[in-house]
């Protein structure tokens, strides 16, 4: 275990750690994409990494820039078209894992990347959709990796780019929604929960270090807490040497 770590690389390490070894990984840009790559170094060398503009089981080297991003093409196991992607691999459940980020996200998992403020007269355009709504609503289950604030974790989103449970527990059943939705947010405070029976999600762990107060005054929310809440593992000094090799490989 070290003592000496950021809290943005806590939170890559334990998303890392919710990764299976030979899971399906339908993997999002930036965070998501840093935590797959730790995770297929670490623990899950078979991970199988697809990112959405079609490379299925790439192996970069370094951390992609984009979905485009050359190094994926050349270290994958195929290439196929991003149709290809999203009707044979994604819409028939052949994808285990969606990982996903968050502009902002609700206390029901709905996550928003599109507005903040009113969708006809925004106060911030974010990036968009891209293959996030098809992922969220396919994937077996999904990973949402976020930092934690009350600009990032809000009550309500401004806009639902990509749904969690809606409004609660059955809204993704109404819906014929097929895969189970977010199974766990990952921060860089803890890791949230959905409710087994309201579908809200709880805090089920702290980070070394933070307190209860601080998760929940980082939330917009009245945050529910479990009643078993407990401490994740620190990052240990391989995982934390694999992670910066990771990051400064160019």
């Amino acid at each position: 275990m070290s003592d000496s770590y950021t809290s943005d690389e806590m939170m890559t390490v334990a998303a890392a750690g919710t990764l299976r070894e030979g899971a399906v990984c339908f993997v999002g840009i930036g965070l998501p994409s840093t935590a797959a790559n730790l995770a297929r170094r670490l623990h899950a060398p078979n991970l199988v990494l697809i990112y959405e503009a079609g490379a299925v089981g790439a192996k970069p080297d370094r951390l992609p820039l984009s979905i485009g991003d050359g190094v994926l093409g050349e270290t994958a196991d195929a290439v196929v078209s991003v149709p290809e992607i999203f009707n044979y691999w994604l819409q028939p459940g052949r994808i285990d894992v969606g990982f996903l980020g968050a502009a902002q996200i609700d206390k029901f998992g709905n996550i928003n990347t599109t507005v903040v403020g009113d969708y006809a007269d925004p106060k911030v355009r974010l990036p968009g959709a891209g293959g996030a709504p098809e992922i969220a609503a396919s994937a077996k289950e999904v990973l949402v990796i976020v930092r934690q604030n009350r600009r990032a974790f809000v009550e309500k989103v401004d806009f639902v780019t990509s749904v969690g449970y809606g409004d609660g527990a059955g809204f993704r059943e109404r819906l014929g929604l097929p895969g189970k939705g977010p199974v766990k947010v990952i921060t860089d405070l803890g890791i949230l929960e959905p409710d087994p029976e309201t579908r809200e999600l709880t805090l089920t762990a702290v980070h070394p270090g933070v307190t209860l107060d601080q998760v929940k005054e980082a939330t917009g929310w009245d945050l529910a807490v479990a009643p078993d809440l407990v401490t994740t593992e620190a990052p240990t000094d391989e995982q934390l040497r694999a992670l910066r090799a990771l990051k400064e490989a160019r």
